[in-house]
Order: structure tokens, then sequence, then C-alpha cells
């Protein structure tokens, strides 16, 4: 069993890379790091202090203010921001129309960036987020780029939102809110969404989780035997 890698998964959103980090993460008994939960953490506590979106001096305070941890929960890991239990807050509507506006304030990735090195200085971790393999983990072992159709990423989003009873968009709406998703974390000057030159991609839009999972858990056993 891999002992110690530091395993980096990047891709877009809802392309499944939460999903698969977890499960990654278990089977390895390594720890997992929710990045994006991080970012999305900071903008519900700005949204919580009725901050304007366009006050980064405000949100750069509280970010470096905050304390974010993490709990193992089954079936999700539990997020708490100061103590308070955010796990489901930070999955609204609310919150996901503003984390890319928060997540592309240089300052803010670079408090979170300093947070997420320190949790991954042990290896032994799986992380997942937009910017894990070019910016955060440059020198990880393994790093995978996952992908998935915006249509498919839509579904799966619609279904996760119905399944946890968190209030939904239509799915055509989940899929034009998607690709403006993209095209921002894409096109920010600040660690944009980029695929690693050195990262795996795998496309996961006809695969199920427990493939994806068996083709990354193939690619870290490799790497540890080398």
């Amino acid at each position: 069993m891999a002992k110690g890698l530091q395993v980096a998964i990047d891709g877009p959103a809802s392309a499944g890379k939460s999903t698969v980090a977890k499960k990654v993460a278990k089977k390895f008994g390594y720890v997992y790091c929710d990045t994006g939960a991080m970012y999305r953490s900071v903008t519900w506590a700005a949204l919580q202090a009725n901050l304007s979106m366009d006050d980064k001096e405000a949100i750069v305070e509280l970010a470096q203010k905050i304390n974010i941890s993490f709990q193992p929960g089954d079936p999700e890991q539990r997020v708490f921001v100061d103590n308070h239990e955010v796990t489901k807050e930070i999955r609204s509507n609310e919150v996901a129309e503003n984390v890319s506006a928060v997540a592309a304030i240089p300052e803010v990735r670079s408090e979170m960036v300093q947070e997420q090195r320190k949790i991954a200085g042990q290896g032994g971790i799986v992380m997942d987020g937009r910017d894990i393999g070019t910016t955060v983990l440059p020198n990880a072992p393994v790093k995978i780029f996952l992908v998935a159709s915006a249509y498919e990423r839509a579904r799966r989003r619609f279904e996760e939102n119905k399944a946890k009873g968190i209030a939904t968009s239509t799915l055509e709406e989940l899929q034009k809110a998607i690709e403006l998703r993209d095209q921002k974390d894409s096109t920010r000057k600040v660690s944009p969404l980029t695929k690693a030159s050195d990262a795996i991609e795998i496309d996961s839009t006809h695969l199920t989780i427990n493939e994806v999972v068996d083709e990354i858990s193939k690619i870290i056993e490799k790497k540890d035997n080398n």
C-alpha cells in the first residue's frame, strides 16, 4: 500500500474531483484536503458579514482571521468556520455564484495556499482543486486532471443537490453556470485552471466514480513502486 505520496487532482467545477479524492484518500489511508471548501468557506463568511464581493481588502482581512477546519463525516467530510459547521451552507447557490470572485483575489489565494501546503507537508495526502498541480503542490509525484462534459457535470450537480435537499436551479441553468465558471476559472490572472504539463488527464464523462478511482489508484501504485 502506498504511503506518503502527494496526490494532486485538478479539473473544472463538478468533474467529480472531491468525490474521487475522498475515495482515493480512504483507500490509501491518506488525508483528504478539500481546497474548494476552503474558498467556499471564505465566500460564505464574506456573505455572512455582508461584505461586497468588490471589497477585496475586507475579504482578505476576513480570510486571514477566520479558522477553517475539517472533521471526518459520513457520507461527507464536515467543514467548520470558527467552530461553526458550514458543510451544507457552503454548497448554496449564493456561495457557488460568488466563490470564483473570492478565489480570484491574489491575497486570498496566497493565504489558502499557505494553509494547504502546511496540511500537505507530511505527505500521504490527496488534494483537489483548480491549481493544485500547478501552484499549490507543483512537485507532487501524482497529478491528475479530471474532466467531463459540461452537460454531464451539470447533471451530476443537479442530482447531488436534489439528493442533499439543496434548492437547485434547472439543469439548463446549472449547465450555463458551470460553463461560465469554467470561463472565469480558466481566464483569471492568478493561478488559472490549467492542466499541469506532467498531469495525467482522465475524462470521467462515461466512467463511474469507482472506475475513476481504480484508474487513479493504479497510477499511485505504479508511482509508489518506482
